[in-house]
């Protein structure tokens, strides 16, 4: 479906309301009043069969009736008339349609049947919806006003999507005290058709809007959603609040990955890698709302402080520490500034506390200092009632910093009804207003968040220092033998056997069927080795007293045999028991960390790293990331983490492998990424030390699946089926492959051989250099959004890219943007022309409609090649600028 239906649910020219209602107080007659006093301009057309006029305006019985166009349909009426209504307005050809109806899927299957007869016709007609079950929509700038409210949205750059209209209503109401303004106001229902992906995307090409303010109770389209906000949430922010952080997944987990694996912590994994901020209460979800749509945003971390108390001071430096920072430090010349206007006994640090009889002059002589800094990147003032102290005074003068600033100001006013009046100031003059120093100081760092978290995003992502070389295809053959022949899980040998041919180093393990088999295998691996249960129906090893370490001799060997043997058959006397397996003992001092993977019915697979060992589940020093994996996201995963600190080196003990274990992350990734049978993997424990990498115990659960990856993936992996070989007519033989993050310096050295003349007709524009920012834009694509293909030509010494061919998707694929650039050395060989035929070809499948793109009138070579490719080129798209387009069947 179109997204320019989209746009005439949000910027309608005329507006059906069917189930308008001329009795005072009914519900049609609200939405008829609210779109009228909201001041929408545009035709609004009554649909009710019971009256002839509402309001003085003609009543249709049906909406075909109607004989002039109409762009958005909002029904007020029993879900139950919804389907045949929704026929009806694909029959009138109306685009868009919300249905404020409740009584579907959330009332049980009769509902679910009869959204899905509305999705049926709304198919039919090519109409999208929004709901049912929801309180409408506002757009301020247009006075659209289809919703219960019967007040207009304060106009303003943020937009809030909310999935519980009861929350649209209370934000909506508070928003008018506190002087918050909105663009967008949208209450998403149910979402039987249009979801957070979809809006997402509208709103983030919207110039109207800033910022965005998400309340999510449930995600439908998970790859939608996070391919959606990681497009926009990097350049705009995106706030969000999930509620429902169930831990009931997690109970019926039967490994420790999947125990440890929480559906909130899933949530938590794919907003950090999709750049969104997550708050945890309404009441933090409204507070980055005012501060997003009344002050600019925070760069970096240092907080001043400026407070007429000493005790709200100290609360907020300890809420600081709690996000690891400390007050922003102040130089000796801020501090000879302030001394010379505040009393002797100021605090002569940050806190700067200005003592309890503070004057406005005192507070807004502190802030002109402060302000005038480098050292700060926010600040909180900060005033508690006292006898010579005015509050409404103070807002006076705090206010007329309001506008001046590079820097956000947040005011914390402490007490009742003696400082209403001083808050009330505060907001109307776009300064945010909190209760207590720690909800201040959370919303910087929250807005802090926001800029650091972009920043590790567009991290350019270490090189590995060897190929990977992945068997894919031993890979494949393991599981599917073992789906063949019906088991689920696979043993600890077939586990490892498949981490080694992704090459994951394992310590060697070996089944024996009898305690003599046992004795021989020990005696050839060399003592000290360790005995495990082998059972396909005993997954907790430890737990049934399957697991016996550090046997030094055969006799001990014997022993652990049959005392590991009875233990599994008391644990489980109906456990299928083939033995044990014998692996060598590692005696190397080292630390045991958890790798794992779960399948999660929303995300896909997710990858857990942790601290390992029998007590994992107890300390829960673990991080999840969100595959495919590159070195510098397997870094971050590893630094959330506890443990990642004695890695580095402690004390004593040397740092261990660091890039060996981003490798094995890397590797752990492709091996889910490429199998969507993989439903669970833990490698518990994964020893690490100085010296070396092992996997000391491996399970694996497998399932049969008809998903062919990577459709089982919420981001899109690196398309290896773009990978081709290929010549330049002087015989130089390239690579042509999709762009990696990986490949910003080569990006950077092709750059370096663009001759002015190829930059204009590239960019537009001449640019002397481009920033790590805007190469990390081309680089770091989402390949469901964009693909580039990059000519690579590969040597010992040094691979470098000679030209680019690029492709941008349009939202439904109504449309894809091309370019293709060659370095000067490398053009009139040919290059040029295979990457625009890849681009056609790419195109193509993946089911673009119109493929285009635009040519400066003096590059005659380009607009001469796709001519001769098959584009219509026409000169109506801009003064000196052609078009070429091609319709693709």
């Amino acid at each position: 479906m179109s997204t320019r239906n989209l746009d005439k649910i949000f910027n309608p020219k005329s507006i059906a309301l069917i189930g308008a209602s001329d009795a005072s107080g009914k519900l049609g007659y609200t939405f008829f009043r609210n779109l009228i006093q909201g001041g929408f301009k545009g035709p609004i057309y009554p649909v009710n069969p019971k009256y002839k006029t509402i309001q003085g305006k003609q009543a249709y019985e049906s909406v075909v009736d109607i004989r002039e166009e109409v762009d958005l349909a909002v029904i007020v009426t029993p879900i139950d008339a919804v389907p045949e209504i929704i026929k009806d307005c694909g029959n009138k050809k109306i685009p868009g349609a919300i249905i404020i109806s409740a009584g579907g899927k959330e009332v049980g299957e009769k509902g679910r049947e009869i959204e899905k007869k509305i999705l049926e016709e709304a198919s039919k007609g090519g109409i999208r919806i929004i709901g049912p079950n929801c309180l409408g929509i506002i757009r301020s700038s247009i006075g659209l006003n289809a919703t219960f409210s019967h007040r207009m949205a304060l106009q303003g750059k943020l937009a809030f999507i909310s999935q519980s209209g009861a929350l649209c209503t209370a934000i909506l109401d508070r928003s008018f005290k506190d002087n918050i303004g909105f663009s967008y106001f949208i209450s998403i229902g149910s979402m039987a058709d249009v979801d957070f992906g979809d809006l997402v995307d509208y709103l983030g090409s919207s110039e109207e809007v800033s910022s965005i303010i998400l309340y999510i109770e449930s995600l439908s389209n998970t790859r939608k959603f996070m391919s959606a906000a990681r497009a926009v949430s990097r350049v705009k922010p995106i706030i969000a609040m999930k509620s429902g952080r169930s831990q009931a997944g997690a109970q019926a987990a039967s490994s420790h990955t999947g125990a440890l694996a929480g559906e909130d912590d899933v949530y938590d994994a794919a907003f950090k890698r999709a750049g969104i901020i997550r708050v945890r209460t309404i009441k933090e979800l409204f507070n980055c709302a005012e501060s997003l749509s009344k002050q600019p945003r925070t760069h970096g971390p240092r907080l001043g402080i400026i407070t007429n108390a000493g005790g709200p001071g100290v609360v907020a430096a300890d809420t600081l520490a709690e996000w690891g920072h400390e007050p922003a430090f102040l130089s000796e010349e801020t501090i000879e500034r302030l001394s010379s206007v505040l009393p002797p006994h100021w605090s002569r640090r940050n806190p700067v506390d200005i003592i309890g009889d503070a004057t406005p002059e005192r507070y807004s002589d502190a802030i002109r200092i402060v302000l005038q800094t480098e050292d700060i990147d926010g600040l909180l003032v900060m005033l508690t009632p006292q006898a010579v102290t005015s509050p409404a005074d103070v807002a006076s003068s705090v206010s007329r910093f309001a506008h001046k600033q590079r820097i956000p100001i947040f005011a914390v006013w402490m007490g009742g009804e003696g400082v209403e009046k001083g808050i009330s100031i505060l907001n109307k003059s776009n300064i945010p207003t909190y209760d207590t120093p720690e909800e201040a100081v959370n919303t910087f760092m929250y807005m802090y968040s926001y800029s650091y978290n972009l920043k590790l995003l567009q991290e350019t992502p270490r090189e590995l220092h060897k190929e990977l070389n992945l068997e894919r295809g031993k890979a494949e053959e393991i599981i599917k033998k073992k789906l063949t022949v019906g088991s689920n899980l696979l043993s600890e040998p077939e586990s490892k056997e498949l981490f080694t041919s992704y090459g994951i180093p394992v310590n060697r393990t070996v089944i024996a069927t009898s305690r003599d088999q046992a004795l021989e295998l020990a005696v050839n691996i060399g003592f000290p080795v360790a005995l495990k249960i082998h059972s396909p129906d005993i997954i907790h090893k430890t737990e049934a007293g399957g697991v016996i370490l550090d046997l030094n001799s055969e006799e001990e060997v014997e022993s652990a045999y049959k005392k590991i043997i009875e233990n599994a058959r008391n644990y489980n006397p109906d456990a299928r028991i083939t033995g044990v397996t014998v692996q060598r003992m590692i005696k190397e001092r080292g630390y045991e960390l958890i790798l794992g993977s779960k399948n999660d019915i929303l995300f896909g697979p997710v990858i857990l790293f942790g601290m390992g060992g029998i007590i994992t589940e107890v300390i829960k020093d673990k991080a999840i990331g969100i595959p495919p994996l590159n070195s510098t996201l397997a870094r971050r995963l590893m630094e959330e983490t506890k443990v990642y600190r004695l890695l580095k080196g402690f004390r004593n003990r040397p740092p261990v492998n660091i890039e060996s274990l981003e490798e094995i992350l890397v590797r752990l990734s492709h091996l889910v990424t490429d199998f969507p049978e993989i439903g669970e993997v833990d490698i518990n424990p994964l020893f690490v030390n100085e010296n070396s990498v092992l996997a000391l115990d491996a399970r694996v659960i497998i399932k049969p699946t008809s998903l062919r990856p990577p459709e089982h993936m919420v981001i899109s992996p690196y398309p290896h089926r773009y990978e081709t070989r290929w010549a330049l007519t002087d015989g130089t033989p390239l690579l042509l492959r999709p762009i990696k993050p990986e490949d910003e310096g080569m990006m950077i050295e092709l750059f370096k051989t663009f001759s002015d003349t190829t930059i204009l007709f590239r960019f537009f524009q001449i640019l002397k250099s481009m920033s790590h920012e805007q190469i990390a834009r081309y680089t770091q694509i989402d390949y469901d959004r964009d693909m580039a293909i990059v000519a690579v030509e590969e040597s010992v010494e040094k691979d470098r890219i000679l030209g680019v061919g690029r492709l941008t998707y349009y939202p439904n694929l109504e449309s894809s943007e091309f370019s293709v650039v060659v370095g000067d050395p490398w053009q009139r060989k040919g290059l040029g022309t295979k990457l625009l035929h890849m681009c056609i070809s790419i195109a193509k499948e993946k089911g673009v409609r119109l493929l285009w793109g635009d040519i400066m009138a003096e590059n005659e070579r380009m607009i001469n090649l796709c001519k001769k490719l098959g584009f219509n080129v026409s000169w109506q798209h801009g003064q000196g600028i052609a078009r070429a387009t091609m319709e693709l069947k």
